[in-house]
């Protein structure tokens, strides 16, 4: 699938379901016409293109996902993947490597759910905090498999931004081209040498929780992109909100999706980033990476 012209969140959920392991109703994000709401509006201020990232086990819903693209007009990518521990689907204890790897060919090569929709993105593929369970890495290896089989772009989840490292370690030994990786959530480590580490491999990587200041400060992302972008390295970035409950909607008082452009973006202007730059973070990266 190509990508249109035009703004692209590089890492979002049009629905998700995460409220069993985490017991909270708030993570079961289906409020479909709060969404499409805010949706509509996003495609008039230039989004274009979504990568919803939500996969296997995850709440992943292909005929709501249908409606909405239907109702909005935006494109939205499918993935295929699993998340991280304890999120998983019984499938991942129970096969083995090639086994979940043609799981996911299946649903890039053939469609999810029988449903003629292709997966154009693996992901988002997890990692717990300061370790890898034995799952996630076999998750790592089979996405890594059917990456080199298919092209098809990875992107991965860091908890609070760490093994970012350790992830790429995994990928470099299956041969998976690091410039379609995309290493989310690392605003989130607030560190920009390791940041710097990170593109130094080779892979992209995702400022995907803006808004979400109780992790972290707005001041502190923009004075990390600053400092990235003052070392010619916009390219390599990409933005999102990832929005996973109820109440990050504008319905519930939150944020809700527009709040990258309407607020980050001015943030980032008025800290002297330029439009270019802009332009290579929101619209011009992404076609590199998911087309």
């Amino acid at each position: 699938m190509k990508l249109l012209d035009g703004i692209t969140y590089a890492h979002e959920h049009i629905t998700i379901d995460l409220s069993g392991p985490k017991k909270d109703e708030d993570c079961k994000l289906d409020t479909i016409d709060e969404t499409i709401k805010e949706l509509k509006e996003l495609k008039l201020k230039g989004v274009s293109n979504i990568i919803d990232v939500t996969n296997r086990g995850m709440g992943r819903n292909i005929k709501y996902l249908t409606k909405v693209k239907e109702e909005t007009g935006i494109n939205i990518l499918s993935s295929t993947g699993y998340y991280k521990s304890p999120f998983f689907p019984q499938e991942v204890y129970k096969l083995n490597i090639k086994q979940l790897a043609h799981i996911m060919f299946m649903e890039i090569t053939e469609g999810i759910d029988n449903s003629g929709i292709k997966a154009e993105v693996i992901g988002e593929i997890g990692t717990s905090k300061d370790y890898i369970v034995p799952e996630e890495e076999k998750v790592f290896r089979s996405s890594s498999l059917v990456h080199v089989e298919t092209g098809k772009p990875i992107v991965t989840h860091t908890t609070l931004g760490t093994l970012g490292l350790e992830q790429i370690k995994i990928f470099k030994e299956y041969g998976v081209n690091l410039d379609k990786v995309v290493i989310s959530h690392v605003d989130l480590s607030g560190d920009l040498d390791y940041i710097l580490r990170l593109i130094d491999k080779g892979v992209n990587v995702a400022f995907d929780t803006i808004g979400k200041i109780k992790y972290q400060p707005e001041s502190v992302r923009v004075n990390l992109l600053k400092e990235l972008i003052n070392r010619g390295l916009s390219e390599k970035i990409v933005l999102s909100m990832d929005i996973t409950r109820k109440s990050h909607l504008k319905y519930l008082n939150g944020l809700g999706y527009s709040y990258l452009l309407d607020k980050f973006v001015i943030l980032l202007r008025n800290g002297g980033i330029s439009e270019a730059d802009i332009d290579n973070m929101l619209k011009n990266n992404a076609h590199r990476i998911y087309a």
